[in-house]
């Protein structure tokens, strides 16, 4: 008689994709689940005559429909919104490029592949030890939000712009790190390890081998946290940190609503020309 021949029956292989779907999807019915009947919740409240009546009165006021001369009709209040705005693009571009430095100046050490030379054929016990310190440092730098660095920092300086960039740096130089960190850990180790093995010293790896790989990446990466930068900078301005920010606070609290309208005009218009220059640069660098 013949033996039966088993086939082997195939393992299902654990999908990470499939699994963060059905978290996410658990997450969602739970958090909802416990909106609508542990906390009794009922949308259709916010759609009350009380609200619409609120809502009414706002909008009407940042139309100007109730005030003789608005404030976006009003040539001072243009002007003195321009120097809001340029004080805002003045505390966004040195944000940049403070978190830029920054974390120019750590990438390398920051790397994986840098601290078990992989990349570089050579290995050096201390780099593990720059490698722990700059990760951690970028963990603590991104973890905390720019507003809260704004408040701590306002106690330290003076209320001004200066403040204000240095906490959007702070919290972007972490983000900056470990995006470029992971670049390099990405990089094909092929080429940079033939120049290690030709005899290239550290610095020619890092100037011929490192930098003109990862450049573009870095500058996509750059150019995009500066977006995220200069439409956070209109936040960190609440806690005084100047700007659109701090007046756009101080015009809501006097219920000024056309002044808030004529900021929010100033505010998008600084936006889209950030976006605008930033897709050309993108472009540029690729």
């Amino acid at each position: 008689m013949m033996s039966k021949i088993k086939i082997p029956s195939k393992k299902r292989r654990f999908s990470f994709v499939a699994f963060s779907i059905l978290l996410a999807l658990a997450l969602l019915a739970g958090s909802w689940g416990h909106i609508f009947y542990a906390e009794r919740a009922n949308f259709f409240t916010l759609f009350n005559e009380q609200n619409a009546e609120y809502a009414k009165k706002f909008f009407s006021g940042l139309f100007g429909l109730q005030e003789e001369k608005p404030a976006f009709t009003d040539k001072e209040a243009w002007i003195n919104a321009g120097k809001l705005t340029y004080e805002t693009l003045q505390m966004s571009v040195m944000a940049i490029g403070f978190a830029t430095i920054a974390a120019l100046l750590t990438v390398i050490p920051a790397a994986r592949n840098i601290a078990d030379g992989t990349l570089t054929v050579s290995k050096r016990w201390y780099r593990w030890i720059l490698f722990g310190f700059f990760r951690v440092i970028y963990i603590f730098s991104r973890a905390i939000p720019e507003l809260v660095w704004a408040m701590v920092i306002v106690f330290i300086l003076k209320p001004g712009i200066l403040p204000g960039a240095v906490a959007l740096a702070l919290h972007n130089f972490g983000i900056l790190g470990k995006l470029c960190a992971e670049v390099i850990e990405d990089t094909d180790a092929r080429p940079i390890r033939n120049l290690a093995s030709s005899g290239a010293s550290n610095a020619q790896i890092l100037f011929y081998g490192i930098i003109p790989t990862v450049m573009p990446k870095f500058l996509t990466y750059i150019l995009y946290r500066g977006e995220v930068i200069m439409r956070t900078s209109i936040v960190v301005g609440f806690v005084g940190a100047g700007g659109l920010g701090q007046q756009f606070k101080l015009s809501l609290s006097y219920f000024h609503y056309t002044e808030i309208t004529l900021l929010l005009i100033c505010y998008i218009i600084l936006v889209f020309a950030a976006d605008f220059i930033s897709e050309g640069f993108r472009k540029a660098a690729k």
